[in-house]
C-alpha cells in the first residue's frame, strides 16, 4: 500500500492558488434594484400634486346628470374598495362623454389601482390632451405620466413628464 504525501511547503502554496481561483470565479452580477413605490404612494403623488395647484385656476366643466351619478357611485365604490365595479361606472360614464378630461383621469388613477399601468398613462395622456394644459388637472394628468414612467425605468421620459408639470402652473394675481 502506497501512500502518497505531500510535502509540508506545499501546503501553504496550495491554499493560495486555491483561494487565488476562489477569488477569480465570476460572480453573480449585483443587479441594482430600484426601490418600487407602491400604488398609494403614486396616488398620493397625484393628488398632492392636484392639490398644490387648486388655488391658481381649476376648470370644471359641467357635468351630464347621468355622468355626474355614474362618477358620484364610481367615487363611492372606490371608498370600499370595489375597484372593479367602479372601473365598470367609471367606463360606462366614458362611453356617455367619452371626450372628458376629468373622467379619463379618474380612470387612469382608477387603472393605478387595478395595477393596469399601460392603460393608466394612455387615460392621463388622453385627459391632458382634451384638458385644460392649466392647473389641476394638469398637473394630476402630468404627475401620474411621471409615477408611471419612474415605476416603468424610464428616468428620461419620467423628468420630461416632470418638467411638463412644471407648465401646468399659473401665477395668481398679485394683489395688494
Amino acid at each position: 500500500m502506497s501512500r502518497r504525501t505531500f510535502p509540508v511547503s506545499a501546503v501553504p502554496a496550495t491554499l493560495a492558488v486555491l483561494l487565488l481561483a476562489a477569488c477569480s470565479q465570476p460572480s453573480a452580477p449585483a443587479q441594482a434594484t430600484r426601490p418600487t413605490r407602491s400604488d398609494e404612494q403614486m396616488l398620493a403623488s397625484i393628488h398632492a400634486a392636484g392639490d398644490k395647484e387648486k388655488s391658481v385656476i381649476d376648470v370644471n366643466p359641467l357635468r351630464e346628470p347621468g355622468v355626474a351619478n355614474l362618477q358620484d357611485a364610481a367615487a363611492g365604490d372606490m371608498r370600499t374598495g370595489q375597484y372593479d365595479a367602479a372601473a365598470a361606472k367609471l367606463d360606462q360614464a366614458l362611453k356617455l362623454s367619452p371626450n372628458s378630461p376629468d373622467l379619463l383621469q379618474d380612470r387612469a388613477e382608477l387603472a393605478i389601482r387595478l395595477k393596469d399601468y399601460a392603460n393608466a398613462e394612455k387615460f392621463a395622456q388622453r385627459s391632458w390632451e382634451l384638458g385644460p394644459r392649466l392647473g389641476p388637472l394638469c398637473a394630476r394628468n402630468w404627475q401620474t405620466i411621471a409615477e408611471l414612467r419612474e415605476r416603468a425605468g424610464d428616468d428620461a421620459g419620467a423628468a420630461t413628464a416632470a418638467k411638463s408639470l412644471q407648465q401646468c402652473h399659473v401665477e395668481g394675481v398679485q394683489r395688494y
